[in-house]
């Protein structure tokens, strides 16, 4: 099954209602950065809801996701214009916790919780909206619901889960987000908590050959698909990029990087691409900074 997200309504329950399944580009994402399981799972996790997020938006807009939450797997980080392509990367990518009680994951403790979800979206305008909530467990799921609450006032059901093979290779990556409309009563709500309790896993669901379709099918009956988007793994660096971003720094970095080593290579943190620049090109820069 390709990796894509649908969106939807459930009129008769008052909320809209996403799912998206990323194993093909979270394997991609492994990959490129080496992950370790949890980091995988850290990843994957941040990265299904950040699709689904930006599928929120009626324009493909710039959207960047930045989780710190004090834990050993550093700053993570997530970047989609909303087109279905996504990057991302997490600081160490060489982390692997479980939980003794269930062999789980243990995300949250890989992550930390004592740090902050931002989101910024670049809509066009002179600044970018940025909003940012103090995270709750480092699980992402629970952290993505908070930021919904706090920062949209948009009450909203996460679940994202990543399953990862004894070889560290992804066997299912995805989710699903429920969000009330204003319409929505009492009764939605009871009925929507209890769909979503005892849920099966998102990961195993997918694992299972469950499709996106499938999940909301699971949890409503007359779900209406209103779009579909395929989603990749994409990183839009390029060598011209890179030179853009060293006629940037300063000239005495920039002759440093001349008199010491003739030269600099350079690599992308979102795909490892390694670029290399000679010194004459760092003297062409120099002369035009």
């Amino acid at each position: 099954m390709k990796d894509y997200l649908i969106r939807g309504l459930v009129e008769s329950r008052n909320c809209r209602v996403f799912a998206c399944s990323t194993t093909h580009l979270l394997e991609e994402a492994r990959v490129k950065h080496g992950l370790w399981p949890t980091a995988s799972a850290a990843l994957g996790r941040m990265m299904s809801a950040t699709l689904m997020m930006a599928a929120m938006n009626k324009n493909n807009e710039k959207m960047t996701v930045t989780i710190n939450g004090g834990g050993p797997i550093g700053t993570m980080m997530a970047v989609t214009n909303g087109d279905g392509n996504i990057k991302g990367f997490v600081g160490n990518p060489q982390v692997h916790y479980t939980y003794n009680s269930n062999g789980h994951l243990a995300v949250g403790v890989a992550v930390g919780n004592q740090g902050t979800l931002q989101v910024i979206k670049d809509m066009g305008l002179k600044e970018p909206f940025c909003g940012t909530v103090p995270l709750q467990t480092g699980e992402i799921g629970d952290d993505f619901s908070y930021y919904f609450m706090l920062s949209e006032q948009t009450p909203s059901v996460v679940s994202v889960g990543v399953l990862v093979n004894d070889t560290n290779e992804i066997l299912a990556s995805g989710g699903f987000i429920i969000q009330l409309l204003p319409e929505a009563t009492e009764e939605d709500i009871t009925y929507i908590e209890s769909r979503i309790k005892d849920f099966p896993a998102v990961s195993s669901l997918i694992n299972d050959g469950k499709t996106p379709e499938d999940i909301l099918a699971m949890l409503f009956d007359d779900v209406e698909i209103t779009d579909h988007q395929d989603l990749h793994y994409h990183c839009d660096c390029s060598r011209e990029k890179m030179l853009s971003a060293l006629a940037t720094i300063g000239k005495a970095e920039l002759q440093e990087m001349i008199d010491q080593d003739h030269g600099c290579e350079m690599s992308c943190q979102f795909c490892n691409q390694k670029y290399t620049f000679t010194e004459e090109e760092l003297k062409s820069l120099l002369l035009n900074n």
